[in-house]
């Protein structure tokens, strides 16, 4: 005689809540997750980042957020403004958006510092224009009283005025390294991990342009060489007023290596080299041994 099947308990509305609890859990774990590694400053794992180093410590950035923070340095040189006004800018726009010039915000919040036009930042054409916000956040920043020796958290605060006063302190290490290389206080201390180069044409007077937007047209030194023959590479010279300022001028190169199609950046006898991906000491002499000059060559 077949076994009559017992009757299956009916689930209470108890036990379902909790199994759909015990769902959600997952699923949040998973999101924060997501969500946790998307936080990172470099975010997603890429096969191209720059990093900086300090006190024994590196930090990464993508490669345009690299970009961002050489174009600030270079608003901060042309200013004549000191390291800690860029450590104080990146710490910002590192919190604001990632060192990223994002057309969306809070309200009406926009780009590299979510700079708010209703707050008299500017037009929304304007802010969104990363020169124009980062030279904006420096006007304001000089106006906070001996800016240079509060802690950067009180000195982004004070320009900003964030809902979330202590979140720029998180990003202060890490600023302070890139702002430190960025500024030629750190020689040799950008390096970048990049594809190789695509063919075509590397246009070395895009490269020069792009620096007097940034440095300014009375602070920039720059000149383009002929390829030695038809097949060579073009080359930009750079020059400092000192050595510091060439070491500065050979990272802001170094950051924008990718966009350009650099392949070798040489200053003060020493080479960051794309192929090897670091810096090392030149085995020849050449005008970027000497005289605060940064020699720049491009994909030929």
């Amino acid at each position: 005689m077949p076994r009559s099947r017992r009757p299956q308990p009916s689930r209470s509305p108890r036990r379902i809540i909790a199994a759909i609890a015990i769902v959600l859990m997952g699923l949040g774990g998973a999101i924060w997750g997501v969500t946790a590694l998307l936080g990172r400053h470099d975010l997603l794992p890429s096969d191209q980042y720059c990093e900086a180093t300090a006190n024994d410590l590196t930090y990464r950035l993508a490669v345009d957020q690299t970009e961002n923070a050489a174009m600030m340095a270079q608003i901060a040189e042309r200013r004549d403004l000191p390291p800690r006004a860029v450590t104080i800018a990146l710490a910002t726009a590192l919190q604001e958006s990632k060192l990223r010039n994002i057309d969306y915000g809070d309200r009406d919040s926009l780009g590299l510092f979510q700079q708010r036009p209703s707050q008299g930042w500017g037009t929304e054409e304007q802010v969104m224009d990363p020169i124009y916000a980062t030279k904006k956040f420096y006007s304001e920043l000089v106006k906070v009283p001996d800016y240079e020796n509060l802690p950067v958290t009180e000195a982004a605060q004070a320009v900003q005025r964030s809902a979330f006063p202590d979140a720029y302190a998180q990003h202060e290490d890490l600023a302070r390294a890139f702002a430190s290389a960025l500024t030629g206080h750190s020689p040799a201390g950008l390096t970048c991990v990049l594809r190789d180069p695509e063919e075509g044409f590397a246009d070395p007077n895009a490269l020069i342009k792009t620096l007097r937007k940034q440095r300014g047209k009375d602070k920039t030194q720059a000149e383009v060489l002929p390829p030695a023959d038809d097949d060579g590479p073009s080359v930009v010279l750079l020059t400092a007023a000192d050595e510091r300022g060439a070491w500065g001028l050979a990272a802001w190169a170094v950051a924008h290596a990718s966009a350009a199609e650099v392949v070798r950046v040489e200053v003060a006898g020493q080479a960051w080299v794309r192929a090897t991906e670091s810096w090392g000491e030149l085995p020849y002499e050449t005008v970027g041994s000497k005289d605060h000059v940064v020699r720049i060559v491009l994909l030929s």
